[in-house]
C-alpha cells in the first residue's frame, strides 16, 4: 500500500469473543478513530473482500470488541477471524507530522550529506519511538536524527548517529 491507495489498514480481526458474535478487533494506531457503531468498513479475508457495517464498538483493554451486522453468534462471527479492515484514506485524521506506515514504506533514506543509505523496508512501533528499519538498521524516528520527510518525493533526510549503519 501506498498513499495513493484509497484504502488503509485500520484493524485486524483476532478472533471470537464470546457467544453472541462479538469479535476481538486490534485496530491500529491510526485507525482507532474510524471504529463506532454505524460505521462501513472494507473487510478483506483472502481473496474476499465485502463490505460491512459494525452494529457495536466498545473497549476491551487494548483491543476493540466490535459486531458485525447481520452476525449474531459465534459460529458466523468465526468466518471473520483473522481478516483485515480498511477505511478509506480520506477518514484517517492525520496531525502535523503523523505518518502512515505504507506511506513511509519505500521511502529513499539519505543522509544530510546526501549519503544513501536505503529504503525504508518497514516500520515498528516501540514504547520508546517508532523505528524505520533500513537496510537491516533501526533508525529512532526522533527530532535529533530525522530531519525531513517527504512523502511525496518518496525521501527521508536523516542526521544518523555514529556506527548506526556499520556493519558487524
Amino acid at each position: 500500500m501506498s498513499q495513493n491507495d484509497p484504502e488503509v489498514l485500520v484493524g485486524r480481526i483476532a478472533g471470537v469473543f464470546g457467544v453472541h458474535g462479538e469479535l476481538k478487533c486490534d485496530p491500529t494506531s491510526a485507525g482507532r478513530i474510524v471504529f463506532s457503531a454505524g460505521a462501513q468498513l472494507l473487510c478483506r479475508r483472502g481473496e474476499d473482500r465485502d463490505a460491512i457495517r459494525l452494529a457495536a464498538v466498545r473497549p476491551h483493554g487494548n483491543r476493540l470488541l466490535i459486531r458485525i451486522e447481520g452476525v449474531d453468534d459465534a459460529s458466523r462471527a468465526g468466518d471473520y477471524a483473522g481478516a483485515s479492515l480498511y477505511a478509506g484514506r480520506e477518514r484517517i485524521a492525520l496531525s502535523e507530522g503523523e505518518y502512515l506506515d505504507e506511506d513511509l514504506v519505500g521511502c529513499r533514506v539519505l543522509g544530510k550529506d546526501g549519503t544513501p543509505y536505503g529504503a525504508v523496508q518497514r516500520v515498528e512501533h516501540y514504547p520508546a519511538s517508532d523505528m524505520l528499519i533500513v537496510d537491516g538498521a533501526m533508525v529512532p524516528m526522533v527530532r535529533s536524527i530525522v530531519c525531513e520527510i517527504e512523502v511525496a518525493g518518496r525521501r527521508i533526510v536523516i542526521d544518523p548517529p555514529l556506527g548506526l549503519f556499520e556493519k558487524s
